[in-house]
């Protein structure tokens, strides 16, 4: 008897999350035919892809963001971060949620303006907010080979064109600094910080991810999501780097409504909390987050008094409310 459809969903995911369904693999082999030679069977008698190789997971990924996205060239380089695209979505949804509030309608249009801190070669954060919402973003990043690379996606994907503007972060030891300019007006940053303090460090969750997903140890495995040293590593590690984050958001305070960004290591929360109190912000949420076995959340905070939020909000966001309800 096949499975009820209820059993197909990845419940984890948000409601609005394209991927909540199990992957349709005959779709998705249509849309990148590629893939298919990485699909074989597995051991609960279905067919699924082997999730360790890389090669694979860029293949499936960019078949997710051609079937569901209508991305049908997204080009860059093995060595860059593949992200897996369902979490990536989740994210996108889940600030979306944010900036519904007290409207109970999403804000969409190119009004809203999203700051994507670390846009990576992939672009990925603004061709779904892009794609799903029709916001605006201010791509950054350290590495101008990822600037280049995600440049190139937006001009040769029409729906993107015009949507994302790059700015080249030249200071890698600043975050918002030399990227923002006095007339900017940001209604939220997002940000998907490097997890590991080493090279080792990512390694060895390299090595515990391919054991858990093939049975096999891996002495020096490929990252299986690929990546380049900034985007996986920061002296410090995540905790470091949205240290970081929480003291200059401080010195942007009146030009952005939501700061915001992925927390990976639940053991980094108390330590943030602290940091965001002691930045004097007015409010900040934690969103969890969810996908397969692995748990996230989202931290986002304001510095923006309840009279300066409902005046952005009447200011920037009535116009661009016809989204849909919650």
């Amino acid at each position: 008897m096949p499975p009820k459809k209820k059993e197909q969903l990845k419940t984890r995911l948000h409601p609005r999350n394209k991927n909540r369904e199990r992957y349709n693999l005959k779709a998705l082999i249509s849309a990148i035919p590629e893939l298919e030679k990485h699909v074989s069977p597995n051991s609960f008698g279905g067919i699924s892809i082997n999730f360790s190789n890389p090669i694979a997971v860029k293949l499936l990924n960019k078949a997710l963001i051609n079937h569901y996205y209508g991305i049908l060239k997204w080009e860059f380089p093995d060595e860059n971060l593949c992200p897996p695209i369902p979490g990536r979505a989740d994210y996108i949804h889940h600030i979306a949620d944010l900036l519904s509030e007290d409207y109970n309608k999403i804000p969409m249009g190119n009004k809203i303006t999203c700051l994507d801190i670390g846009v990576g070669a992939s672009c990925i954060y603004p061709i779904i907010g892009v794609t799903e919402y029709g916001w605006r973003f201010i791509g950054t990043d350290i590495d101008s080979k990822s600037i280049v690379s995600a440049r190139h996606i937006s001009n040769a994907n029409e729906s993107l064109k015009g949507k994302v503007d790059y700015r080249l972060q030249k200071d890698p030891t600043h975050i918002f600094e030399g990227v923002l300019n006095k007339e900017d007006k940001i209604d939220i940053t997002l940000c998907n910080p490097p997890f590991h303090a080493s090279m080792e460090e990512a390694q060895k969750g390299t090595r515990r991810k391919i054991k858990n997903l093939s049975g096999k140890k891996a002495k020096n495995p490929a990252l299986n999501f690929s990546g380049v040293n900034n985007e996986l590593v920061y002296d410090g590690g995540e905790y470091q780097f949205i240290e970081n984050m929480v003291k200059e958001s401080a010195q942007f305070s009146k030009s952005c409504f939501w700061f915001s960004t992925l927390v990976s290591k639940e053991s980094n929360l108390k330590g943030i909390y602290k940091r965001l109190k002691n930045a004097e912000t007015t409010e900040f949420r934690t969103i969890p987050m969810g996908t397969g076995n692995k748990s996230s959340r989202i931290v986002a905070w304001t510095f923006l008094s309840k009279e300066e939020q409902a005046n952005w909000r009447e200011t920037r966001w009535k116009s661009q409310l016809t989204g849909n309800s919650l």
